[in-house]
């Protein structure tokens, strides 16, 4: 059975949205605000319907979600109720929105930073000059009695994108631990402790030595195999 037409009126704007997402944009597809607002320009705030879907099991993302997008762009992710049938229109219980106090105590926790990569608010990505911004995400956490809950954590917006299933398991994160010598427990102790890993000298070098040209890293390795055998 088809689809509804998306420009029968007899349909509220909410559910002409629905219809259009489906038969003119498809799940993936990209629009932009200009191309909403033409198509509707019988409705004064089609903007608010289209959030409306959200509720209703849609996922549309804008830059805020996808940084890959552009200001006036918006993505159609997925199909949730089909709001055109009868009694499925009915917004789903939604999680509650977080407070300004939650989220300025999250990030004053996080030390403003991302929890993901360590990138700072307004920092520059090294890899295309695209500028870091942080928000809070819900991490599904199993904690070590088994139970699962959902805590709040500081992400940039490119590591939420990738993160929105993950969930951790401290039970198995303390077995890896419990598995560590005691020099590499003492070591992740003081990373800890100071919140920060330092890489030593010996990583800085092994990091400088893999970025080298096949050429120069072979003429590296030769001179240092070199110095071990007088050595030895």
């Amino acid at each position: 059975m088809g689809l509804p037409d998306w420009q029968d009126t007899e349909f509220g704007s909410m559910i002409r949205a629905a219809l259009w997402l489906e038969s003119e944009v498809g799940e993936g597809g990209i629009f932009t605000k200009t191309a909403l607002r033409s198509a509707f320009a019988d409705v004064a705030q089609i903007d608010r319907r289209i959030r409306e879907l959200r509720a209703r099991g849609w996922q549309i993302d804008t830059r805020r979600e996808d940084p890959t997008l552009k200001l006036d762009e918006q993505r159609y992710v997925k199909k949730g109720a089909e709001v055109w049938i009868p009694g499925q229109a009915r917004a789903t219980k939604s999680k509650a929105s977080l407070t300004a106090t939650q989220r300025s105590a999250t990030l004053r926790q996080d030390n403003y930073l991302c929890r993901s990569c360590g990138i700072g608010s307004g920092e520059e990505y090294s890899e295309d000059g695209v500028r870091a911004q942080l928000d809070i995400a819900r991490r599904e956490v199993q904690t070590l009695d088994g139970t699962v809950k959902t805590e709040l954590v500081t992400e940039c917006n490119r590591c939420r994108i990738g993160g929105r299933s993950r969930q951790e398991d401290l039970g198995a994160l303390l077995m890896e631990v419990k598995a560590l010598s005691g020099t590499e427990k003492k070591a992740l102790a003081g990373w800890i402790s100071e919140d920060r890993r330092t890489p030593s000298a010996l990583e800085r070098l092994w990091g400088q030595y893999r970025t080298l040209p096949e050429e120069s890293r072979a003429a590296l390795a030769a001179a240092v195999i070199e110095d071990v055998t007088q050595e030895g």
